[in-house]
């Protein structure tokens, strides 16, 4: 796994422009997100630009452990704080990859989509579970917006990481692939963009 490479950013901390990407990006595509988790996000960019945040998710050979195994990591965790932990990993990591590294997704085993399906279940898990915590239950609204607009967000992070120097625009095979697989409006504006229209099962060049 590629961390961020901090050099790309300048005159500003990291955090800073996470929040000024955010922001900008969520503007450009009309998404509208509560305070708490625009935050999170902000946070979970921050805290994956250093390597030692990969820690929790990597196993002992380094290598970013599959989100089969941490979801199976936690359903056998001893206690509903340990299960809890262990899914939003699961669900920050797979936005993460999903949004900031799509392409390294490409002609793997498991796609974007998976990643998708995976991050949404994790962060609805994490709800339901705060749902039963009245300590916690505050908390909750952020899960629930993140599982609910699972798709929006990697769309927002794919667009942050454009921003960033972190991701090719030149891949239109990908973007209409991305689209077909996730129905991502963002991918879809791209597409048109490029002169090309597309339909399920076919790319239509406009004219």
């Amino acid at each position: 796994m590629t961390t961020v490479d901090l050099s790309l950013i300048h005159t500003v901390t990291v955090r800073e422009h996470f929040s000024a990407a955010l922001q900008s990006a969520a503007r450009n595509q009309d998404v509208a997100l509560r305070d708490n988790t625009s935050t999170y996000l902000v946070n979970l960019l921050t805290d994956y630009c250093e390597a030692s945040a990969l820690a929790a998710v990597t196993d002992s050979n380094q290598q970013i452990k599959p989100l089969a195994t941490l979801y199976g990591e936690a359903l056998e965790a001893s206690t509903t704080e340990h299960r809890r932990r262990t899914l939003r990993k699961l669900g920050d990591l797979a936005l993460f990859i999903a949004g900031i590294f799509s392409d390294s997704l490409n002609r793997k085993l498991v796609d974007v989509d998976y990643y998708i399906g995976m991050g949404e279940a994790a962060y609805c898990c994490v709800y339901d579970s705060l749902q039963v915590d009245a300590r916690a239950r505050s908390a909750s609204g952020v899960f629930a917006e993140l599982s609910s607009k699972f798709p929006l967000l990697v769309d927002l992070l794919t667009e942050i990481s454009e921003m960033s120097g972190l991701k090719s625009r030149s891949d239109l095979l990908r973007t209409y692939e991305l689209w077909q697989k996730t129905g991502s409006e963002r991918a879809r504006k791209q597409l048109r963009r490029a002169g090309i229209v597309p339909f399920v099962g076919r790319v239509g060049i406009s004219h």
